[in-house]
């Protein structure tokens, strides 16, 4: 798979950390491949049951390695409900708390909650490092409103969905130039625009250029000066 993303052009790659066990994954990972392969550590939303004192101390000791270069996955997410929103919200505050120690960004996920999300946000805004709001889907508001607290906005392929993307299509040229961010969101989002379709529906990094394409065309812009303007974003952003 590596292998695959070297040879697409891909000069480093994000591994998101979202629980106990993957922020470890991550490190470990990030270790192996220094410099091409960098790592988050955070816990998702979906897991917010799982936060605890024990946990807390662990992110915050993640958060102190060099190959950690941001907080998150953290957020809301209020689609699928998978943890009790009031836990959500908790273990959102105390991760942004820590990203505000630590002096790093943060990954952020919103899906379905977007006022409780900007609520809690914009008390920390000030605060921190910097923050990207990871794989964007929401509405034109929303957008206006992330843009407002100087967020970086994630794009995936989502925007390759002829069936969901089209607002993005519409979207993504109110996003400066300087706080754009593209990913793959892999293993999930696989672009739908890939040619030829793989024989599964597993997304992977080398699958990156889909996105960049998809974007560009909806930005007027020509694939390879947007792919690095975003590179460079990210180099910047997560201070890699």
């Amino acid at each position: 798979m590596l292998t695959r993303a070297r040879a697409a052009g891909i000069a480093a790659i994000l591994v998101t950390g979202s629980s106990a066990d993957s922020n470890e994954q991550a490190l470990a990972l990030a270790r192996r491949h220094p410099g091409f392969l960098y790592a988050t550590a955070g816990l998702h939303p979906h897991h917010a049951t799982d936060w605890n004192e024990a946990l807390a101390a662990r992110i915050a000791q993640l958060a102190t390695e060099a190959e950690v270069v941001a907080l998150g996955e953290c957020g809301l997410d209020y689609f699928r409900d998978l943890s009790p929103r009031e836990r959500q919200r908790s273990a959102f505050v105390a991760q942004l708390g820590l990203a505000v120690q630590a002096g790093k960004p943060v990954f952020l996920h919103q899906r379905d909650a977007h006022a409780d999300f900007l609520a809690i946000l914009r008390d920390y805004r000030r605060a921190l490092a910097g923050c990207v709001v990871h794989c964007f889907t929401d509405t034109a508001q929303a957008l206006d409103d992330y843009l407002a607290l100087d967020c970086h906005i994630g794009i995936t392929g989502w925007i390759c969905d002829e069936r969901r993307g089209r607002h993005l299509i519409e979207a993504v040229p109110r996003i400066p130039a300087d706080r754009l961010l593209v990913e793959t969101d892999a293993p999930y989002l696989l672009p739908r625009t890939v040619k030829p379709q793989p024989p599964h529906r597993r997304n992977e990094p080398a699958y990156l250029p889909w996105v960049v394409r998809a974007v560009a065309a909806a930005r007027g812009e020509e694939a390879d000066a947007l792919a690095a303007r975003t590179a460079a974003n990210a180099r910047a952003f997560f201070n890699l």
